[in-house]
């Protein structure tokens, strides 16, 4: 992008008025960026002068063309896979090769001794004797948790109860002694209107 005011490219190729032409002359001296974009364009023409001519292709190839044929090998190829009917030939031939195969090289079959048997009533005693430990044991954890707990709720209740008992007490104390000493001050006051008699 130039700041001259005709195109720079134009004034290259010499597609200019020659008014127009000079005008643009005197910006290119007196501004650096135009001279730049100048220069550039001179070296783009430089390069692409460099490049060979080369002859435009007088015809498109074809797929029958004799380029794009396949190989002898591929066409076997496809000729042998591409039949349903040979296809399923030659599945069957190596299915049967492999099955001869396995049935030659097979080691024979030796004669196994048949497993001891299993008394099944004592499996059923000793499973029962596991489960009944394992249930023993779970209620005793649960019987501990439990009496556990239950020691803890009667050490608050023993512990809530005293402290009710002792509030108790504090509040008897001080009802005696508010009553001790309205009864003193009655005693006073009956033993002040007895001597006030006397007199």
């Amino acid at each position: 992008m130039s700041c001259s005011p005709f195109e720079l490219r134009d004034f290259y190729f010499k597609e200019l008025a020659e008014n127009e032409r000079r005008l643009t002359e005197v910006h290119v001296k007196t501004c650096a960026h135009c001279r730049e974009e100048l220069e550039r364009l001179r070296v783009t023409e430089a390069v692409l002068l460099t490049v060979p001519d080369e002859e435009i292709p007088q015809r498109i190839g074809f797929v029958s063309d004799p380029v794009f044929r396949a190989s002898p090998f591929r066409r076997g190829w496809e000729a042998l896979w591409g039949s349903a009917a040979r296809l399923g030939f030659a599945s069957a031939g190596m299915l049967s090769v492999a099955l001869m195969v396995f049935a030659l090289s097979r080691p024979v079959s030796q004669i196994s001794t048949p497993a001891p048997a299993v008394d099944r009533a004592a499996l059923e005693a000793d499973f029962s004797k596991r489960l009944n430990e394992g249930i023993a044991k779970a209620v005793a954890a649960s019987e501990a948790r439990q009496l556990s707990v239950t020691k803890e709720l009667l050490a608050a209740a023993e512990h809530r109860d005293e402290l009710e008992r002792a509030a108790i007490m504090v509040r008897v104390a001080e009802y005696l002694d508010v009553e001790k000493k309205r009864m003193n001050i009655r005693i006073l006051a009956s033993n002040g209107d007895v001597n006030g008699e006397s007199r």
